[in-house]
């Protein structure tokens, strides 16, 4: 089965100031890298924009009228002192959301074997109530509730390998047992949390790295924590929220590794898929903010999905 990528000319209107680290290049080189003669058969859409209705699914009402009504006329604002937002920022937002249900859809019908949505602004910070952390709308956890309400899923599993905690999407499956969360991360840092304690109703794993960890504690993480747990829950889909910012490139952490660990992860993720899930698995694009590093990262990781 083919591979599907999923990006948007908007996600690049999404704007911060300058010098911020989740800026418009960040697509531009994965874009470029995926233009490689490696990726030549890569099946490349245009993600759809999302519906309302469905960003409603993982936040209530009062949440995206608030975030709609902070987007300016021109220039830039403030949500908080990381987050900001410019004109075109809801409409990249929702096309993110687009792009991660459209992914659900195509593993769901068969248009695809699995799937890498390019989007931003990014989602694992966004909290049921609150926007932060570079993120608006939390699209795994959208993703995650579209594929039960859409295709009648019973069990998806959420797998975070982005250096910060995706606290967003811990708080809103806290105790909802039908998501499995799990997460590698780097302990301490931004936004806090993320303790091996937090297990909310049984359906969360947290398994957090030291600063400095490489690639023998990441491994070790997956294949003590994070795979056991997703064997154990038989997921019906597996989503990937993936950062790459845990490249020993990358500004904003301590954690490193290398692509080839991405690569590595990426391919125990599809084995756990083929025997759960029936093959279908969606990534979503979080953090990872050194351009080298990002582009050599995701190039590892679909080149992996594309390998079936």
């Amino acid at each position: 089965m083919k591979t599907r990528f999923y990006t948007h000319p908007i996600c690049r209107e999404h704007l911060t100031p300058p010098g911020h680290p989740e800026r418009p290049d960040r697509l531009r080189v994965i874009v470029d890298r995926l233009d490689d003669e490696p990726f030549a058969y890569l099946d490349r859409r245009e993600a759809p924009l999302g519906e309302e209705a469905a960003v409603l699914l993982a936040h209530p009402r009062q949440h995206l009228d608030k975030v709609k009504a902070a987007i300016p006329e021109e220039g830039l604002a403030r949500i908080d002192e990381d987050t900001t937002v410019s004109p075109k920022s809801f409409e990249a937002a929702l096309t993110a959301v687009g792009g991660a249900t459209a992914a659900v859809d195509d593993v769901f019908s068969g248009e695809a074997g699995n799937v890498f949505v390019a989007a931003r602004p990014p989602g694992h910070h966004a909290e049921k109530t609150r926007a932060m952390g570079f993120c608006l709308f939390n699209n795994a956890a959208i993703a995650a509730r579209h594929a039960q309400r859409a295709h009648g899923v019973e069990r998806v599993a959420i797998v975070d390998w982005d250096v910060h905690h995706g606290n967003g999407t811990q708080d809103i499956f806290w105790d909802d047992p039908s998501v499995l969360y799990c997460s590698t991360h780097q302990m301490p840092l931004y936004p806090g949390g993320g303790a091996r304690e937090e297990t909310g109703a049984g359906n969360i794993v947290n398994a957090p790295l030291a600063p400095g960890s490489g690639s023998d504690a990441f491994r070790q993480a997956f294949d003590t924590l994070v795979l056991p747990a997703v064997e154990r829950f038989a997921p019906d889909l597996i989503i990937i929220s993936a950062g790459f910012d845990a490249h020993r490139r990358d500004p904003l952490a301590e954690i490193n590794l290398e692509a080839e660990d991405f690569d590595w992860a990426t391919g125990k993720l599809m084995d756990k898929a083929d025997r759960l899930s029936q093959g279908r698995l969606v990534s979503l694009l979080e953090g990872g903010y050194d351009l080298q590093g990002l582009a050599v990262s995701v190039a590892a990781h679909v080149g992996r999905l594309m390998k079936g």
